[in-house]
């Protein structure tokens, strides 16, 4: 087994972390629960959620990583040997795995698109949604895309933490940004974006209810990848001098901006054709959206392909931080549990992601009526599953252990680095009783919810 590697630098640390949080549902979920959600209302409610949630079981899932160095269930199993918790470390290995079989699926599909922009075949398209179901129904072009995405985040992860994981978060991460960047600059510049503009950050309070507030509450956690492995994976590799609150302020400021900049790209764009706020998920990024840039430059192509280029370059991007931050828990499990090598380790995880993956992909063309498992699809079986049962849950035990478990001395020495940093008393007291008593009540809720009970 190779010599445990950590980041080398303080920045490698936020940008690896920071691509973990940043991924597809920062674009084509955020935004849309902003629209239906009140605009800035919902924002304020979701930054909220982001302080009193997200950051800390961030936070908790840091202290888990640094303190034992060691992947999730490894970690359990060294804080609470022989008993019920070290369920949770196993929990978070699998729920990574399994986002990552039909999480490579719809990287394919980014990468499709990203292909048509550059070609400019997306110009010639009339029917966006028959385009896309035409091609997500295919069987071998969907499979061909899933195994080059897959196959670039192999060789990411099987290169290690420095030349892997943290060297292309610092390309992937601030070329990312970059693109943000100019696409909002674009999109300012539609005609009628002022309206999206209006739609967008107008609040209006009349939409609060508490599904609002819930949906806010599960956007915040979901969007954040807590649970899944990643962040405690990701801490296990953090220096001794890496200030953890600082570092979870950190991510969670870039993983907001982010989502809060894909609305400044998404609604002034569809504003500038019709006034109608976008479906979620593929549907807006597949389907509307071509048909947007089509109409909105069609008197500037080249402007239009650019903006198109640019923009599925973003989502791959964001998909890529994000494969590779859930490929890595499952990689170092098989890695330090069974004392494997990092090529053998990575192998099987990829290769065992692309056999699910394409029965994921398959789901929606020949293995479309196969539904073995409650009904469901394959690709609907991963997705429900990890979406809507292990993360919640997972993160319930994760505020659970830290809060009530783990040795408050643990948490004392983690976040101020061995009494090297001051954290006021108060401080760490207030992150404890978020722990115990208002995040697990919020997480039932988030459950409740995602399983439509409420």
């Amino acid at each position: 087994m190779e010599k445990r590697a950590n980041f080398s630098s303080k920045l490698g640390i936020v940008l690896a972390s920071a691509g973990s949080a940043v991924g597809l549902g920062n674009v084509w979920r955020f935004p849309t629960e902003v629209g239906t959600g009140g605009g800035a209302a919902f924002i304020l409610i979701y930054i909220l959620c982001v302080v009193l949630i997200g950051m800390p079981l961030m936070v908790a899932e840091f202290v888990i990583g640094r303190h034992t160095h060691k992947n999730p269930a490894d970690a359990y199993r060294q804080l609470a040997p022989r008993s019920g918790w070290i369920a949770q470390g196993y929990l978070g290995v699998f729920t990574a795995w399994f986002i990552l079989c039909y999480y490579g699926v719809v990287a394919g599909w980014t990468m499709k698109y990203l292909v048509e922009a550059l070609t400019t075949r997306l110009d010639d398209v009339s029917d966006s949604a028959a385009y896309f179901s035409a091609f997500s129904g295919a069987t071998w072009e969907p499979l061909i895309y899933l195994v080059i995405v897959m196959l670039m985040c192999h060789f990411i992860i099987i290169r290690g933490v420095q030349a892997g994981i943290e060297r292309s978060s610092k390309l992937m991460m601030p070329l990312l940004l970059l693109i943000i960047a100019v696409l909002v600059v674009f999109s300012f510049s539609m005609p009628g974006s002022s309206e999206g503009l209006k739609f967008l950050l107008k609040p209006d309070f009349s939409k609060l209810s508490s599904s609002v507030v819930l949906s806010a509450m599960g956007q915040a956690f979901f969007s954040l990848s807590i649970a899944m492995g990643c962040l405690c994976t990701y801490a296990s590799y953090f220096t001794d001098d890496a200030r953890l609150m600082k570092t979870a302020c950190s991510v969670a400021s870039i993983d907001t901006v982010v989502a809060v900049m894909a609305g400044f790209i998404l609604f002034p764009a569809v504003f500038s054709v019709e006034a109608v706020t976008p479906d979620a998920g593929p549907g807006l990024v597949f389907i509307t959206l071509p048909h947007v840039f089509r109409i909105a430059f069609g008197s500037v192509p080249i402007i239009g392909w650019f903006f198109s280029v640019m923009f599925y370059l973003l989502l791959l991007l964001a998909a890529l931080t994000s494969m590779v931050s859930i490929h890595e828990p499952p990689t170092a499990f098989l890695l330090e549990h069974f004392k494997l090598s990092r090529p053998v380790a990575t192998t099987i995880v990829t290769v065992i992601s692309i056999g699910m993956g394409i029965l994921c992909s398959l789901s929606f063309g020949p293995l479309a009526d196969v539904k073995p498992l409650f009904g469901l699809t394959f690709f609907d079986f991963f997705d429900f599953v990890s979406a809507k049962v292990f993360l919640p849950v997972g993160g319930i035990i994760v505020s659970l252990f830290v809060g009530w478990r783990l040795d408050k001395q643990i948490v004392v020495d983690q976040l101020t680095n061995r009494g090297s940093l001051h954290v006021p008393a108060s401080v760490i007291s207030v992150f404890i009783f978020l722990l115990r008593w208002l995040i697990p009540i919020a997480m039932i809720s988030i459950f409740i919810k995602e399983l439509g009970i409420l």
